[in-house]
């Protein structure tokens, strides 16, 4: 029997897991990147216990887990340094069966790519959705080379999806959540610190360790839309952060301004019709942009890929009911992700000094009379276990 054929607009992690699932379970995948080549660009992803049991289907958890930094305290701080709530990094790896992974985007895009074979990725391939495709009929994807037809196409081309647009033209997509975020990756300041996030006025800052040694630093503010700095978005951070608590200070002061990225935060507060049509399935930020106030959306790009790839057994000709068992398997959960997601968004973006007041002193009482309670915001989310069969934590297996 012919091998199926599936190509995969964007190598994103997303893109990538969804390549090497399919590639297991053995379709034949190409994947299409606009970009000249894959470089190390981005900053840190967050990869919780649920993208790390669907990293086990393609025999990739353990290498995340081995990348965990996080030992000991940490928690949830006020500007001035007093910690409002506390959690312990192995209290958070028995509730939800792993540890919080932070990584460097690159570091995982590396590490998927390890599981393809030479060729598969290719670069400088801007990709377009000409025909999705129907029941008899391949899809079919145009590049600058040619055309490439597929029994599946994958649209993980990101937020700005275009392949989105072309499946679902009335619907208005991803809409400003109300604020921006600036992100960054330096060397380790000379006194250690614990992992903390700090909660402000409308802002918010996060200083979080990379097992290599750095630090990967993130902030957010209420700003309107397709704002920038008047000189350079380290001294915006500076004007924002700099009087706040140690280590912030230093960690700017190690900031070189080229390094700073500023994105606005977009979301998808109104669900698609489905993550697929015809034989092409969405996934990650094309299907469901959420805000990264809970650190999910690559979480969620990953088990997408790996719920996916469980639907489509090989020998299927007509993808058509593997792409709906996807859709219900999917769009229920991301989108509660989504919207879990905008709530703690609107409480970290509270701007009232009354609101601020009473939302600290909420946590601190919960911190105080109930100090596991914070965790249970990620119950539904952190401890979801995937269909498909998983390689164990400890037993490997070639791809």
């Amino acid at each position: 029997m012919q091998q199926p054929r599936a190509v995969v607009i964007g190598a994103g992690v997303g893109g990538l897991t969804a390549a090497a699932a399919l590639h297991r379970r053995g379709w034949s995948v190409t994947v299409l990147e606009r970009a000249a080549r894959l470089e190390p660009v981005g900053a840190g992803i967050s990869l919780a216990a649920n993208s790390q049991r669907a990293l086990d289907a393609i025999d990739l958890g353990d290498d995340v887990r081995a990348l965990a930094a996080w030992q000991g305290g940490g928690g949830l701080r006020t500007p001035g340094g007093r910690w409002l709530s506390r959690m312990d990094s192995a209290t958070t790896a028995e509730r939800f069966g792993g540890p919080l992974v932070l990584l460097h985007r690159a570091t995982l895009v590396d590490l998927l790519v390890s599981r393809l074979p030479q060729g598969v990725v290719r670069t400088g391939a801007a990709a377009r959705l000409a025909d999705p495709g129907a029941a008899g009929r391949p899809a079919r994807v145009t590049t600058g080379d040619g055309d490439h037809e597929a029994d599946l196409v994958i649209a993980a081309d990101g937020i700005d999806s275009a392949v989105r647009r072309t499946l679902f033209p009335d619907h208005p997509g991803p809409r400003y959540a109300g604020f921006t975020t600036w992100r960054v990756v330096i060397p380790a300041p000379d006194r250690p610190f614990e992992p903390h996030e700090t909660w402000g006025r409308g802002r918010i800052w996060g200083t979080q360790p990379l097992k290599d040694g750095r630090v990967y630093a993130y902030a957010a503010a209420v700003a309107p839309p397709g704002g920038r700095a008047p000189d350079d978005e380290r001294s915006e951070l500076l004007r924002q952060y700099g009087d706040w608590h140690s280590p912030i200070p230093d960690i700017l002061a190690a900031v070189a301004p080229q390094d700073v990225l500023r994105h606005d935060i977009r979301s998808m507060a109104e669900p698609l019709p489905a993550y697929h049509r015809g034989r092409v399935a969405l996934l990650g930020d094309a299907a469901h942009a959420m805000a990264p106030t809970m650190g999910q959306g690559g979480n969620q790009a990953i088990e997408d890929a790996v719920v996916l790839a469980h639907h489509l057994a090989p020998e299927i000709t007509d993808p058509s009911a593997a792409l709906a068992a996807y859709t219900h398997d999917r769009l229920p959960r991301t989108m509660d992700v989504v919207r879990r997601s905008a709530r703690t968004a609107r409480m970290i973006t509270l701007t009232s000094a009354p609101a601020v007041a009473l939302r600290d002193a909420a946590i601190a009482a919960v911190g105080r009379i109930a100090p596991g309670l914070a965790l249970r915001s990620f119950d539904g989310i952190a401890d979801w276990r995937p269909p498909t069969p998983t390689y164990p934590a400890g037993a490997r297996r070639k791809a």
